[in-house]
């Protein structure tokens, strides 16, 4: 218990020092491929999600999703690539190959699902390769480019909001 409160505390250390960083590169083309980062400890309707982006027109195939979860056990079975506190390092690095992969894709609008800042969740968001990061404006001002002020259970609220942007800025 005590040394994952130490990883955490490192791995928030080790994140916040990096969003100081941040350089924010204006996106100037069309939204096509969209990665979602949930967390399931607050929020269970990740199909109900997914399928409100489908109806608002993208492709289900342009569409990657990654959960984290508090905890995993053993012989849990997932409908999308999971992690956990267990999959990140203490030097703030993740072991898992799906992790790796999605931080390594390059994706027009990554969605930042979740309302209360983790560190493994902050440290995928800050590593993607996004071109433009939607969240909450709960979560730390200088992770996301655009910031949506609702709760985490009202998804439809949160994607028109979305969209109604997205219209605006010329994005799709």
């Amino acid at each position: 218990m005590f040394l994952n409160y130490l990883k955490n505390f490192f791995t928030q250390k080790i994140v916040k020092k990096n969003l100081t960083d941040v350089n924010h590169i204006p996106l100037n083309k069309t939204i096509k491929t969209i990665g979602i980062i949930f967390d399931e400890s607050y929020f269970y309707e990740k199909d109900a999600l997914v399928q409100e982006l489908l109806e608002k027109g993208i492709e289900e195939s342009d569409i990657k999703v990654l959960v984290f979860k508090d905890k995993i056990k053993k012989n849990e079975t997932f409908d999308y690539p999971t992690f956990c506190h267990k999959d990140l390092s203490w030097t703030a690095t993740f072991d898992k190959s799906e992790v790796k992969d999605f931080i390594a894709q390059k994706f027009d609008l990554l969605i930042n699902y979740y309302d209360t800042e983790k560190s493994a969740l902050l440290l995928v968001s800050d590593q993607s390769k996004a071109s433009f990061k939607v969240g909450f404006s709960s979560i730390d001002k200088k992770l996301n480019h655009l910031m949506i002020d609702t709760n985490a259970e009202n998804y439809k609220v949160f994607i028109d909001e979305l969209f109604k942007y997205l219209k605006i800025l010329n994005k799709i």
